[in-house]
C-alpha cells in the first residue's frame, strides 16, 4: 500500500465503507490526493450487497433490462439485478429478468459479440462503475449501447465526482463530499506535482502500482 495508512470511512451500514489512501496518485488522465480502495465492495459479498442495496433506491421507478457492468463490477450488478427484480421490492423491475453483461474492450473499443447482443438491442441498459471522475469511460460505454441499438436509462457508481453525464444523471453511494480535502486534477495542473511531491503509485479502477 502506499506511503499511508488506509482511513476507513464508514456509513450507515455496518458492511458498507470507503476505504482510502491520502498522497500523491496518477490514473491515465488525472492525477488526486486520494485512492479510492474499492477491491472489498467489488469482491466481498456482504459489501457488494450493502453498495447493491444503497444504490438499488434510486432505481425503483427505472425499467432496467440490462447491467452493463464496466471495471469489474459483476457481483455488485448481480447483486442490483437481484434487490431490483425482488416481488417484494417496489419497483418496475419485479418479477422480471435482468441481464447482467461485461463489454469487451478491442482497441480501447467496447464491443458486444454477436450472441451479446441482444442483449443490448432494444434494452434499458444502466451503466454501473467503479467511480465516474473524468467520465471518459462511461461516456465510451454510452456510445456503445447506442451503437448496439439500446438506450441508457441509468448511470450507477461507488464514488463518483460527476453529477451528470450527457444529461443522465449519475448516482453513486460516496462522493467527494465524504472525503475531507478531496482533489482530482488535470495532470498539468496538479498542485502536487508543483510542489515536487513524487507520485506514490499508479491507479486505476483495478488497483495501484506503486512508485
Amino acid at each position: 500500500m502506499p506511503t499511508q495508512d488506509t482511513l476507513k470511512l464508514g456509513t450507515k451500514r455496518k458492511n458498507l465503507y470507503l476505504r482510502v489512501v491520502k498522497g500523491h496518485f496518477a490514473t491515465s488522465n488525472a492525477h488526486s490526493n486520494y485512492y479510492i480502495d474499492v477491491a472489498a465492495q467489488k469482491s466481498r459479498l456482504a459489501e457488494a450487497q450493502a453498495v447493491a442495496e444503497e444504490l438499488s433506491a434510486y432505481y425503483h421507478t427505472t425499467v432496467v433490462d440490462t447491467i452493463l457492468c464496466l471495471d469489474g463490477t459483476e457481483v455488485i450488478g448481480t447483486c442490483l439485478a437481484d434487490k431490483l427484480t425482488r416481488g417484494s421490492y417496489i419497483s418496475m423491475n419485479a418479477h422480471q429478468t435482468i441481464y447482467i453483461v461485461t463489454p469487451e474492450m478491442s482497441n480501447g473499443q467496447i464491443l458486444f459479440r454477436d450472441n451479446i447482443v441482444p442483449m443490448i438491442k432494444g434494452k434499458h441498459v444502466l451503466i454501473l462503475a467503479v467511480s465516474v471522475a473524468s467520465g471518459n469511460t462511461v461516456r465510451n460505454a454510452m456510445e456503445a449501447v447506442q451503437y448496439y441499438s439500446g438506450q441508457t436509462t441509468g448511470i450507477a457508481a461507488i464514488f463518483a465526482t460527476k453529477g451528470t453525464i450527457d444529461a443522465i444523471e449519475v448516482h453513486s453511494v460516496f462522493d467527494p463530499n465524504d472525503i475531507e480535502g478531496y482533489g482530482s486534477y488535470a495532470p498539468h495542473e496538479c498542485p502536487l506535482c508543483k510542489k515536487g511531491e513524487k507520485i506514490d503509485a499508479l491507479i486505476n479502477c483495478y488497483g495501484f502500482s506503486k512508485l
